[in-house]
């Protein structure tokens, strides 16, 4: 019966949650007349991956085909209207470039986030965009949308050999680029840069408006009304998975800090880049970015005081983890919270939206070890056995080997029998849901972060109706599932994605680094 009343909690949320999501998003960008007088054209390229150097499962084809692979004259369509960096700075050259700025689409290419590109594959994306631009005629200006924490079987920094790539085909032309808020900035890419943009919400909620924001820069860059310079003060700082919330105490103030400043004449933009931990690379650390029109002095200056504000956080308790066992027993006690909606675990050591491969089975085994009641949905990633269960007749009882095949370092495999209750074709390959007890198993063949409700609603297997779901990313699921969720339990077990960083295998980061090393201010 408690079930019934829980869709009755959208109407009281939704207001809160519609005010919280809601920004522009629509574009009517018009290629302009080629004879338009001093037309500036300026080259759109998005690539993005972000990777997870401890990861064994090398980020393929398949991947960037199930998020989004297009070319050309298919970029805009596609991505136009939505809340994306490049619907963004199509809506920003249709409002600010007063009919004079051409966009030229050359490539889209974006994945989730994973094990390191397969190199093959990296150096195709990087001979089209070449071929793209070398085809594209006379640019004034190109935007590059690039995570900021891609990595490639082999090599290191393949954001800046694109951006250098780039600049051997174009030569001396503004380049801006957009990053995730967690990218790792390289010394070579401020070099080869004019202006690097940064998100400033976590969970990443201003895609569009990064995209406006840079593309507005640019497109003031190509007319000649300002001159962007930049610096940064890079940070040797390794905390994050988890504190780093753009809305909550530490952080909120520094970004609060940053958006004032950002208001100030001659201040053109201003990041702070909290850095992906699991990027295992010799220069990993928290950045600060400053970028003003002209003054040098000014950027310096601004970098600097936001470095020392995040120096000032670096110590900041993050939040606790619980065992699986301890966070069933929660959810258990939590009767009362229940009526309105399902607890949340968050499996932050197979974080998919941070690069783990997606099939921890031990908050599995745990759910079936403790005999628990509740009605519990979770997601999991084993090809083999998505296959072999979608090919099965409805109601089929099945016995299936899952997990630890990709992962066999923090994972091992497990035993798991249950009954096939339904099959879908989705996203994420062949898609079958498995049912033991009250315990659904969602078995994919790639991987999910599970960041909102759709991923259940979309196979019918619904939300309101769980007691516990559970999701693999660290963020985007805290606003998503905001109507939803009645209580977030993070748990640690072993994995790729652990938010320890004393437990993560580094080999090249600088040292000495905060908090694997006792340093004092090192600025």
């Amino acid at each position: 019966m408690h079930r019934l009343i829980r869709p009755y909690i959208f109407i009281l949320s939704s207001i809160f949650l519609i005010s919280f999501m809601t920004g522009c998003t629509s574009t009517d960008y018009q290629t302009p007349d080629a004879g338009t007088s001093g037309l500036k054209r300026i080259a759109v390229i998005h690539i993005a991956q972000e990777t997870n150097s401890f990861s064994t499962v090398l980020t393929t084809l398949a991947e960037f085909e199930s998020s989004g692979l297009y070319y050309g004259d298919e970029i805009f369509p596609a991505l136009g209207g939505g809340k994306n960096a490049v619907a963004g700075a199509m809506a920003a050259a249709a409002e600010l470039g007063e009919g004079r700025v051409e966009l030229v689409p050359i490539l889209s290419a974006n994945a989730m986030s994973g094990g390191p590109l397969e190199a093959a594959l990296y150096e195709r994306f990087k001979q089209e965009m070449i071929e793209g631009l070398r085809a594209g005629g006379k640019l004034d200006g190109i935007y590059m949308v690039l995570h900021g924490a891609m990595g490639v079987e082999g090599m290191r920094d393949p954001e800046g050999d694109l951006l250098e790539a780039a600049r051997s085909v174009v030569g001396d032309i503004p380049i801006g680029i957009s990053h995730d808020l967690h990218a790792n900035i390289t010394r070579r890419r401020v070099e080869l840069a004019d202006f690097i943009v940064g998100y400033k919400t976590n969970p990443h909620r201003d895609h569009f408006e990064t995209g406006y924001h840079s593309m507005q820069i640019l497109i003031d860059t190509v007319f000649g009304k300002i001159n962007p310079v930049m610096e940064i003060r890079k940070i040797p700082m390794l905390t994050g998975g988890g504190m780093e919330v753009d809305f909550l105490s530490p952080m909120n103030k520094v970004f609060s800090w940053m958006k004032k400043r950002e208001r100030d004449d001659d201040v053109l933009a201003i990041s702070n880049f909290m850095v992906h931990i699991w990027l295992d690379d010799e220069e990993l650390g928290w950045t600060s970015v400053a970028v003003t029109d002209g003054d040098r002095e000014l950027a310096v200056s601004i970098a600097d005081e936001l470095a020392m504000m995040d120096w000032a956080v670096k110590d900041v308790h993050m939040p606790d983890r619980l065992t699986a066992a301890e966070a069933i027993k929660k959810a258990e006690k939590k009767k009362f919270s229940r009526l309105f909606g399902p607890m949340i675990i968050c499996d932050s050591a197979d974080a998919v939206g941070a690069g783990a491969p997606g099939e921890n089975t031990w908050i599995l085994r745990e759910l079936i070890d403790s005999g628990t009641e509740l009605r519990v949905h979770l997601p999991l990633r084993d090809r083999q056995a998505a296959i072999e269960a979608y090919g099965a007749g409805i109601g089929e009882e099945l016995s299936l080997n899952l997990g630890g095949t990709l992962d066999v370092v923090y994972n091992r495999p497990l035993e798991y029998t249950g009954t096939l209750i339904s099959r879908h074709d989705t996203r994420y390959g062949k898609t079958a849901v498995v049912r033991y007890n009250n315990i659904y198993v969602v078995l994919t063949e790639l991987a999910a972060a599970v960041n909102g409700p759709e991923y259940f609603t979309d196979i019918d297997l619904g939300v309101w109706n769980a007691d516990i779901i559970v999701v693999k990313n660290l963020f985007p699921f805290r606003y998503k599932f905001l109507l939803q969720n009645r209580g977030t339990l993070n748990v640690e077990t072993p994995g790729t994605t652990s938010v320890n960083v004393y437990e993560l295998d580094y080999h090249k980061v600088p040292r000495p680094v905060h908090p694997l090393d006792e340093m004092d201010l090192p600025f």
